[in-house]
């Protein structure tokens, strides 16, 4: 979404692109971009994702210029704006502090701006398989200032086996039993 057109609704021209986005860290959801073009009366200037009207392929669709905001604007969100929060480039760790690799990128859902899936991309050495990993944001235990932490897929502890009785499968029997029929003969 970095360099997509903001076109006026009012005047049907482009008024800026978008630059940088600003992602709130507790919830990792995109609030706004911040944006940049010469008709722009504040440098910066941010497009609040509420602002948005419609996405397509012309670009993000606003009503006017009056829709883009100053710093002196923003007022419930300001420590979020403030923090620059980027996930690119974040070292991503499971929760038994294992290196998975840095973000590389980010999917994000357009009708709620949620971030989805973080693009992971994994070091040098570990990446003669894959050299990406896709990361589920329910995945996601924690985003902090530098490091991502998730879930491991691997269970570290041992396990406790469970012994139970002898299980015997009836439907994995040696040889095929025929199904019984009860007759009754009381006439």
């Amino acid at each position: 979404m970095i360099g997509t057109p903001v076109m006026s609704l009012q005047t049907g021209k482009e008024l800026a692109q978008t630059d940088t986005a600003i992602i709130n860290p507790h919830n990792l959801t995109i609030i706004a971009y911040r944006v940049k073009g010469k008709h722009l009366d504040y440098d910066p200037s941010y497009l609040r994702i509420a602002d948005i009207r419609e996405i397509g392929n012309i670009g993000m669709i606003i009503d006017s210029s009056d829709e883009l905001i100053s710093d002196d604007d923003i007022v419930s969100d300001k420590a979020i704006y403030d923090m620059g929060y980027d996930l690119e480039g974040k070292h991503v760790i499971d929760e038994h502090k294992t290196k998975i690799g840095k973000v590389s990128d980010y999917i994000i859902d357009i009708d709620s701006f949620v971030i989805q899936q973080l693009v992971v991309r994994k070091p040098l050495l570990k990446s003669f398989k894959d050299d990406e990993v896709l990361v589920h944001r329910n995945q996601i235990v924690e985003a902090t200032d530098d490091v991502v932490v998730i879930r491991s897929g691997k269970n570290k502890g041992h396990a406790r086996k469970k012994h139970h009785g002898h299980y015997v499968n009836p439907f994995r029997q040696s040889s095929p039993q025929p199904e019984t029929i009860r007759i009754d003969d009381r006439r």
